[in-house]
């Protein structure tokens, strides 16, 4: 299943588990045995009337001198099931995922020894209780805001609705499967968002399905997750634009090649806030029609604008984007004259436009001001040893997607 920063929780190693006295006893593991010589040893664990057992300790089965042919753990009122993973020989089997807080659950085992004797155990352990849920609030990407075809830049963002100060558990049940693996890690901003990124730029045409397997997972003292929640997308084509505010000039290239340059004239500076920030931005978003006014500005004050503006693409959150701006395109080519956003012509902006995935990169240089990592989408500004500084589990390669 991968490595931990991938693999659901549960998956813990097995301790062999041994038994040679005839009838149910307790070994020094709490480990329930039960059998004989009229019927296989069978050691269930948590122990039989077991209580307050953790939602992520696994359940464990084993069967000395036969074979397990079924094993079933089933939860009270509406938990259902735990699924779980039998061995090759039949001896063992182990649950997977995590069992919900505040349950009842019965353990039923059927083994059969040497001379084909059937011999069924019961069981039964309860989980600790929770005192309160948190949930998934949003995951990006997704259909209604990006689309679920995205560029090579698209990292993929989780938003909950409560803080989160269990972040190795949660991070545990976050997996990234990917038709195309690739080296990634999670990194917190803060208790209530964890994104995800590659190492590099995700290979083109990669399938990706993130799994938030989070239903009983504990996230902090007496709280655990509500639902598991799975979103598929796809990368398309590798598309990366790069433009220089020294030269003027956006350059687009598709799988490598040139496919369009567009003069462009950036922030003029003087101030601040009217630089363009340098760095990798990734397209956010694509709005035919946006307001633009004046930063810290209000209206009767000197400098001041309100404008309509066609065909944009935000490239961050201070304000920024790639749009048409046909009162400078005597300028574009030659000189900076905007206030921070990159103006392009109107026939150059319907096609960017156009051609444009959210999540891919364009990448601004020559500017003093640096974009920082929390404006807008910068997960790229951050080199790969700085992203991994706030990842609970560290790097670890995505599971090949079928």
């Amino acid at each position: 299943m991968g490595r931990g920063a991938y693999g659901p929780a549960g998956l813990l190693a097995l301790a062999l588990l041994t038994a040679c006295s005839a009838g149910p006893v307790e070994d020094h593991k709490g480990v329930a045995m039960a059998g004989g010589a009229h019927g296989v040893p069978v050691g269930v664990s948590p122990a039989d009337k077991t209580a307050n057992v953790p939602t992520d300790q696994p359940v464990v089965v084993s069967a000395h001198g036969g074979t397990l042919k079924s094993v079933r753990v089933q939860g009270s009122g509406k938990a259902g099931p735990l699924k779980g993973l039998l061995s090759a020989d039949g001896s063992r089997w182990r649950s997977l995922g995590t069992a919900r807080p505040g349950t009842s659950y019965t353990v039923t085992v059927v083994s059969v020894d040497g001379a084909g004797k059937r011999n069924e155990t019961t069981s039964t352990f309860s989980t600790v209780k929770g005192g309160k849920t948190f949930d998934i609030t949003t995951i990006t990407p997704n259909k209604d805001d990006t689309g679920l075809t995205v560029g090579v830049g698209m990292p993929v963002m989780i938003a909950f609705d409560q803080p989160v100060t269990d972040r190795i558990a949660v991070e545990r049940n976050l997996i990234i499967r990917s038709s195309k693996p690739v080296e990634g890690a999670w990194h917190w901003f803060d208790d209530q968002h964890v994104d995800f990124r590659p190492q590099k730029y995700w290979p083109a045409h990669t399938k990706v399905r993130v799994e938030a397997k989070l239903a009983g997972v504990r996230g902090g003292p007496g709280m655990y997750g509500k639902r598991d929640v799975r979103v598929d997308f796809r990368i398309g084509r590798e598309q990366i634009t790069k433009g220089s505010t020294d030269e003027h000039l956006l350059v687009v290239r598709r799988n490598g090649k040139k496919i369009r340059t567009m003069p462009m004239s950036a922030g003029q500076g003087g101030q601040w806030k009217y630089y363009t920030t340098s760095g990798i931005h990734l397209a956010m978003s694509r709005e035919p029609v946006t307001i633009m006014t004046s930063p810290g500005i209000g209206p009767g004050s000197p400098g001041y604008y309100r404008l309509t503006v066609y065909n944009t693409v935000r490239i961050s959150n201070s304000g920024e984007y790639v749009h048409s701006a046909p009162w400078s395109v005597g300028s574009q080519g030659h000189a900076n004259v905007s206030h921070g956003c990159v103006n392009i012509s109107p026939a150059n902006a319907a096609w960017f436009i156009k051609n444009t995935l959210i999540g891919d990169p364009i990448i601004i240089t020559g500017s003093p001001r640096k974009l920082e990592p929390t404006n807008g989408w910068g997960h790229w500004q951050q080199n790969w040893r700085q992203w991994l500084k706030w990842s609970s589990l560290k790097a670890g390669p995505t599971i090949t997607l079928p």
